[in-house]
């Protein structure tokens, strides 16, 4: 079960921005449900070392055979006003 702020926070994908830098994790209340949050990340292991890299999106899905997947926001995503942090 996600753990979303409060509807007082809803916000636009604009504001999370800085957030998702921040590494924190955000979710569409408008998704489906499956879709438990996306995140921002930089950095990828390899044997061991962490490797920079140019940041990505994953989208962390419920469900079987799902887990994480690469994710870029459509237009509907940018210009939505429906965006909720999720805290663990």
């Amino acid at each position: 079960m996600k753990n979303l702020e409060l509807k007082e926070n809803i916000m636009t994908f604009e504001e999370i921005l800085p957030g998702l830098k921040a590494k924190k994790k955000y979710v569409r209340t408008g998704w489906g449900g499956a879709e438990n949050y996306v995140q921002l990340f930089d950095t990828i292991e390899q044997n061991g070392v962490a490797l920079e890299v140019t940041p990505y999106f994953l989208i962390n899905v419920s469900g079987e055979g799902e887990g994480f997947s690469m994710w870029s926001p459509t237009p509907c995503d940018v210009l939505a006003t429906d965006w909720v942090e999720v805290h663990d």
